[in-house]
């Protein structure tokens, strides 16, 4: 998905067409997109590691019109309904500023981030500005500390 990834196109779809049920399959933990993946619209989440073993279930469910959600996803809505308030900052990122936060942390340069993204390199430094502030930090550097911290790389 060249200039995007899954959560956009789960957008998209959305956009097109709200009940339309979708599986989301990722590479990424659940910690780290789980959660938004289900908030805007995923009938379902799970990683690639756990796929061979629950998706033939997970698809039936969901195209039942109901939700599949693994234990782990399940006990981090949970954690969110009760711990609203004890979100970690970056949590309160959105999704492409998120996005944005893991390319720096990986080392990526705002044009390489901006050719990744199909967006200006002026609108990559706006996004890493954004960052900074709602994180409190001031460099780059910083923005990979946090990432080692909080175990958002990949």
């Amino acid at each position: 998905m060249p200039g995007q990834n899954g959560l956009q196109t789960l957008k998209q779809i959305k956009k097109h067409d709200k009940n339309i049920p979708v599986l989301m399959l990722s590479m990424h933990s659940e910690e780290q997109y789980a959660m938004r993946s289900m908030k805007a619209g995923a009938s379902g989440y799970m990683t690639k590691e756990t796929a061979s073993s629950s998706l033939v279930k997970a698809i039936r469910k969901i195209n039942d019109g109901r939700k599949f959600i693994t234990q782990e996803v399940a006990e981090l809505l949970a954690t969110d309904l009760y711990h609203e308030h004890d979100k970690e900052p970056h949590e309160y990122l959105s999704d492409r500023e998120f996005e944005v936060l893991k390319m720096i942390a990986k080392g990526d340069s705002i044009k390489i981030i901006a050719k990744n993204l199909s967006i200006s390199p002026k609108t990559v430094s706006t996004y890493r500005s954004r960052i900074l502030e709602k994180l409190d930090l001031e460099t780059n550097s910083d923005i990979i500390h946090y990432a080692i911290d909080y175990k958002l790389e990949d």
